[in-house]
């Protein structure tokens, strides 16, 4: 398996911001529109090729999986049998395979280092066997508590996670978190910058972690623009100074036809995939299958409002 190393990679590219968008947004950059997904983060209680053919009979173009510990598609216990029949499912439904969600514990602790490196590599492999043809982004958020103290931190170990995400060749996208010490695009991109912009390590972007902090969608995306390689969208209410996640576009806060117009017209050519926070599939009573038509419903149009491309 090549190996790409960073300083090559910077070498070779440079470090416009121009040529690096160009290529940081997307693993298959030479597609035309943007795909319209859907995490199965949502859909805990379903089997994963069940999940797959929900969402492709609602009219999604792909999937995120979540491949946690403990899931239905876990990539430290998944078994050859089911990435075979998970690897038909989405060949049959034609849908793409664009994400993998991941929990990453990047603390000071070697057995913690020891597990999110684990868990990079089991992903990337997963994602090779899954969908040799485009690898999927994996993405996860940081955690910790104050920026200050954990910034230096994470450069070591981000390093440390870039390694094994050269070797397995799977992008690694770190998701700014308004409860984690990385909370701002702009942090994200001081790690991206010091790490020397590295082809695969980059950010997922996710406005509902700004919403509510006096953050402009637009000043958001323009500093995230330039290493995006996947969006998640949700939305964020507000209850007296408790923040809420929700469905994306129930809120109605977030203007995602401009979402989708700004990062298509910088380049961006990943996916934008529906998320379901875990504040909306806890709560008794919660069917997957209808909170995927209800994203679907109330995102698609934005595609056609922005003139933006799926597929």
């Amino acid at each position: 398996m090549k190996i790409i190393s960073r300083r090559s990679f910077v070498a070779t590219t440079g470090l416009g911001t121009l040529s690096f968008a160009a290529n940081a947004h997307a693993a298959d950059h030479t597609r035309k529109g943007i795909t319209f997904g859907f995490s199965t983060y949502g859909m805990k209680v379903l089997k994963t090729e069940r999940a797959i053919k929900v969402l492709a009979d609602i009219g999604y173009d792909s999937v995120e999986l979540n491949v946690w510990p403990g899931w239905d598609a876990d990539s430290a216990t998944l078994s050859a049998n089911r990435r075979k029949a998970i690897r038909s499912s989405l060949a049959d439904h034609q849908l793409k395979l664009t994400g993998l969600m991941e929990k990453f514990k990047t603390t000071n602790r070697t057995t913690d280092l020891k597990f999110t490196l684990d868990r990079i590599r089991l992903a990337g492999e997963l994602g090779h066997d899954l969908s040799p043809d485009h690898q999927p982004v994996i993405q996860s958020t940081l955690g910790g508590k104050k920026w200050e103290d954990m910034k230096e931190l994470y450069l070591r170990q981000l390093e440390k996670y870039l390694k094994v995400a050269e070797e397995v060749e799977t992008i690694v996208a770190v998701k700014p978190h308004r409860g984690g010490a990385m909370s701002r695009p702009s942090e994200a991109a001081w790690l991206l910058e010091k790490l020397g912009r590295p082809k695969w390590l980059r950010m997922c972007y996710d406005y509902s972690h700004y919403d509510f902090r006096g953050m402009k969608m637009s000043d958001t995306i323009k500093t995230a623009l330039p290493y995006t390689a996947h969006i998640a969208i949700k939305d964020a209410t507000k209850d007296g100074d408790r923040i809420r996640f929700v469905n994306p576009g129930v809120a109605g806060r977030i203007d995602y036809g401009n979402l989708l117009r700004q990062f298509y017209a910088g380049g961006y050519r990943g996916d934008v995939c529906c998320e379901v926070s875990g504040q909306v599939w806890n709560v008794k009573g919660y069917d997957p299958v209808a909170s995927a038509r209800q994203c679907y419903k109330l995102i698609s149009p934005s595609f056609r409002k922005a003139k933006v491309p799926r597929g």
